[in-house]
């Protein structure tokens, strides 16, 4: 399966709760946290509810 790198680039602060407690799912501490997770369609649909706060890459 596919691996994808997820940074984040925005902060949590001023955000909903479900924002803020998707980053942690996530595994995402600090802005400029990088974390690697496969590309299942439950990690997918967490990253597209917090798309605005990180970025994400294909590992290849």
């Amino acid at each position: 399966m596919k691996k994808i790198k997820i940074t984040q680039v925005r902060s949590g602060i001023g955000r909903p709760l479900r924002q803020k407690r998707t980053l942690e799912a996530l595994g995402l501490k600090r802005i400029r946290h990088t974390v690697e997770h496969e590309a299942t369609p439950q990690i997918l649909g967490m990253v597209q509810k917090v798309i605005h706060l990180v970025t994400v890459e294909e590992e290849v």
